[in-house]
Formats: C-alpha cells, sequence, structure tokens
C-alpha cells in the first residue's frame, strides 16, 4: 500500500501541490497575523475541485511551510510570524543583534527539518496506537500540563529579585487570560461591556504588541538592529554549531508528545520545549542573550506538533490542534471519515498524504539552507524603512484575524505595555506563558474539580497525573536549590 501511495505522490500534479503549499507556507509564515490555520481553512473552498490527494497534500505542505516560516521574522525583526515561534525570537534576535543571524536561522531551518520529519515518521509507523494514549489525557492531566508550562517561569530567573519579577509578570499574564467568559459558568469577567472582550482578548494582537511594536518603538532610536558589526561573508561561512543534537532531540519529543494531546497547539509545545532545554543546558546563563540551543529546541519543538497533532486527527477524527481542525474540515468536504476505514480502505491517499509531508519538510529545508544569507540582510535594512513596513503589518495582521478595530488598540497597548516591562526589569517571556497556559489551566481545574466532586485528590489517583507530578518537581528542584544557594552564599 506505501509503494502505490508512493507511485500515487510522484505525479506532476501531487510534487506541484506539494511544491507549491510548501513554498505558500514559508510566505504565510513570515507574515504576522497570517497564521497557518486561516491558510489551510482559506484552501478549503479551493480544495473542492481537486482530488482529495491534491487538496489534503497542499494543505499539508502549507501546514509544514508555515510553521517554520514564522521562526524568520521572529529571529530577524523579533516579530514572530506564527503565534509558536514567540520562543524562537527569544534567542534568535538576539543572535541577529550580534550578527548571527544567518546563523539562527540556519539552526532553525535544521532543526524545523528534523522535528518535523520525526513527528511525521512517528505518525507513519505508530499513528493507532499513540492516538489511544491521547485518549487516556483528561482535564486533571491538562492542568497539570499547564503548570508544568509554568514551572518554566521559576527557570528564567538566576537570583531572586529575577524570580519575584518573573513571578509578578506570569501572574499578569493569568490576569490577562482572565478577561472574558467564565469557561464553566458563562458569566462575564472585566469585558467592560464590550462584546469583543467576551472571547477574552485576542492573543495574536497581544503578541504582535508585545514582540513587533514594542520592538520598533525601541528602534527608533538606532540605525540598524545590528548592535555588533558584521559582513554577509560571515554570515555564509558560520558552522553550524556542536552539541545541538540533545536539544533538537528534547524538542522533537516533547513537540510529537504535545501535538498529540487535543486541543494544545505549537505554541505549548516550543515553550515546553525551550524550557527544558534551558534545564538541561550546561549554559544556562546564555539564555535569553542569543543561545543557538534555545533557538534548536523551540522549532524541533513546534514543527514537532505537526506529525503529532495529525495522530489523533487522523486515527480518532479529534484535531491535535487549530490547524489539524481546518485540516480535518477538509478530509470531511471529501467525504473522508477519519478511523480505521482512513488507513485501510482510503489506505493510498492517506499514506499518500503522509509520505507528502516528508517532501515537504525536505523542501522548506532546502530553501531555508539556500536563502537564509539572502534572509538575513533583512537585519541590515535601515530602522527608517523598516519600522514603518512592520508596524503596517502588524496593524494588518491584527484587525485581519477577526476584523476588529479593538485589536488594533489591544496590540498598540501591548507594544507600549512590553517597552515599559523591558526597561523595569520584568519578563516579557514569562508574562506570554501566563497570557498562554493560564485559560488551559483554568479550564483543566474547574473540569477536574467537577469531575471529582470538589475532591483534590483527582489530581493524584491517575497514573499520568502521578507521572506529571514528578516531572514538575523534577523541574523546579534545580533552580530552587541554585537560587537557595545564591542567597547564601551572598
Amino acid at each position: 500500500m506505501i509503494f502505490q501511495a508512493l507511485q500515487s505522490l510522484m505525479t506532476p500534479t501531487s510534487l506541484f501541490a506539494v511544491f507549491a503549499g510548501t513554498v505558500s507556507g514559508v510566505f504565510v509564515g513570515g507574515m504576522p497575523g497570517l497564521t497557518a490555520t486561516m491558510a489551510v481553512a482559506l484552501l478549503i473552498p479551493v480544495t473542492f475541485t481537486l482530488e482529495p490527494l491534491t487538496g489534503l497534500i497542499l494543505m499539508g505542505g502549507v501546514y509544514c511551510g508555515a510553521m517554520y516560516g514564522g521562526s524568520i521574522p521572529a529571529i530577524l525583526l523579533r516579530t514572530p510570524g506564527t503565534p509558536a515561534a514567540v520562543a524562537t525570537a527569544l534567542e534568535g534576535y538576539p543572535m541577529s543583534q550580534k550578527g548571527h543571524g544567518g546563523l539562527a536561522l540556519k539552526v532553525s531551518v535544521i532543526s524545523s527539518f528534523v522535528g518535523g520529519t520525526f513527528s511525521v515518521l512517528i505518525l507513519l509507523l505508530i499513528a493507532p496506537i499513540l492516538a489511544q494514549f491521547a485518549l487516556i489525557f483528561g482535564p486533571p492531566e491538562y492542568f497539570l500540563l499547564a503548570i508544568l508550562g509554568l514551572v518554566g517561569i521559576v527557570s528564567m530567573a538566576d537570583d531572586e529579585n529575577k524570580l519575584i519579577k518573573a513571578l509578578i509578570s506570569g501572574l499578569l499574564g493569568l490576569i490577562i487570560a482572565l478577561i472574558g467568559t467564565d469557561p464553566i459558568s458563562g458569566m462575564l469577567r472585566y469585558t467592560m461591556n464590550m462584546t469583543d472582550l467576551y472571547d477574552g482578548v485576542a492573543f495574536l494582537p497581544a503578541l504582535i504588541g508585545m514582540f513587533s511594536i514594542s520592538q520598533m518603538l525601541e528602534l527608533t532610536g538606532t540605525k540598524s538592529i545590528i548592535f555588533e558589526p558584521s559582513t554577509m561573508k560571515k554570515i555564509k561561512r558560520e558552522p553550524f554549531p556542536k552539541g545541538l543534537k540533545k536539544f533538537i532531540a528534547i524538542g522533537s519529543a516533547t513537540g510529537t508528545i504535545v501535538g498529540l494531546l487535543p486541543g494544545e497547539g505549537a505554541t505549548i509545545a516550543a515553550f515546553l520545549s525551550y524550557n527544558f532545554a534551558r534545564q538541561h543546558s550546561k549554559n544556562k546563563k546564555l539564555f535569553g542573550k542569543g543561545n543557538p540551543e534555545g533557538v534548536a529546541a523551540a522549532e524541533a519543538g513546534n514543527n514537532g506538533c505537526v506529525g503529532g497533532s495529525l495522530i489523533p486527527t487522523l486515527t480518532l477524527g479529534i484535531p491535535g490542534n487549530s490547524v489539524a481542525a481546518a485540516l480535518l474540515g477538509g478530509l470531511l468536504v471529501h467525504g473522508l471519515i477519519p478511523g480505521p476505514e482512513l488507513f485501510t480502505k482510503y489506505g493510498v491517499m492517506t499514506y499518500g498524504f503522509i509520505l507528502s509531508l516528508f517532501l515537504a519538510n525536505l523542501i522548506f529545508l532546502v530553501i531555508g539552507l539556500y536563502m537564509s544569507p539572502y534572509f538575513a540582510r533583512i537585519a541590515f535594512t535601515p530602522t527608517e524603512l523598516l519600522i514603518p513596513v512592520v508596524c503596517l503589518f502588524s496593524i494588518l495582521g491584527s484587525y485581519a484575524m477577526n476584523n476588529s478595530l479593538l485589536d488594533i488598540f489591544v496590540a498598540l497597548l501591548c507594544g507600549i505595555g512590553a517597552v515599559i516591562l523591558q526597561k523595569t526589569g520584568f519578563s516579557l517571556g514569562a508574562l506570554i506563558l501566563g497570557l498562554i497556559l493560564g485559560p488551559i489551566a483554568e479550564t483543566g481545574f474547574s473540569q477536574a474539580m467537577i469531575m471529582g466532586n470538589g475532591n483534590y485528590a483527582i489530581f493524584f489517583d491517575r497514573p499520568q497525573g502521578i507521572i506529571l507530578w514528578l516531572i514538575i518537581l523534577l523541574l523546579l528542584i534545580p533552580p530552587v536549590i541554585q537560587i537557595f544557594r545564591r542567597h547564601r552564599q551572598k
């Protein structure tokens, strides 16, 4: 069957669909506000006139390309093209400021390729088995998974002062995440009678403001992004750093596992991978200053989510994330119902689609390696040209999500607020973690308490919950001991 699927993939139409989808995905991912979900959803009507396999291949190529493409502006301009690229910007942009933008892009594309290929290989080999694993995760485990992500706030601090500010930043993110409708009772919270806030503060406009607009505001007094002079020759000749295999492996495994869990997204996968890399790094002090280990882990994590998210989508009909949900819509449009029949009766088409994802990863790898020196030239653009262009696309991207003027004001306010927070030493990364994981933690906690009739034992009476508690403790102990030792030395 796989041989037949390979034959169907090698037709000119299918190959062109893979190439066109991947290139389009890289472009979409590189434009702030144009998410992979939006691109795949817009493609669904186009697939009406196409063969089912061609339509799926086109959407899969966009998915893979967009997950990598988001890292390009994140690294060069601190403007994440997709929400998942936020973690990449934390290390990638400082590398660009030091004149190593080309190297950061090289690390990004190689890590993205490895993470994406690993997850698709897992999808090809053991999808049905892992889909059953995803079903054992309930509300208590989702709450603990959110806590696991929030533990990363502690690892962002090197001393007591930074720890306090990081915790305050995380708390601020959690408070912002409370705005909107209570997921259990349906009561409105802090919406100020604005209907646009009933669903909460729009996540992408807030990210665009905190990263894109805030960075443009900070660049107003400078002539160039790069603080340390560098030539294009140096960018082309920089070798791939040694010792990144471990961090790429961490990101690939974390991204695939998180992608398996219904409702979880690449953003969480990227931040968890980034935090795990920080915990296992021998160069913890370099994090936040341009450490390629962070770029490698984050990019492998968000691309590892691609194959992982498709496992419950294809086998159970439960989308792993919003992009997988759009892909599921593409399947249903052609009368293809997820389940065993997809791998038996329609096996040639399904395996052809999975094999096309390998090809999509290979295409963006070639594009990234060949074009990274040229992409890196963006960092040399004079700020008087760069600032208005990036601000224009940021405003358009904020508006395009929900066609809401309020989202533009949210982006502007978040941009100004991010500048103030950074100038006063607070952690923007911790705030983002609180904003992302707050709703997941709240919903998981509320549903778990309803399931357990108000008994907190529900968080400890299942094996998967106990394993998550142990991981949380293992991640908390090292930074706490380190801070305690420094306190004693003082």
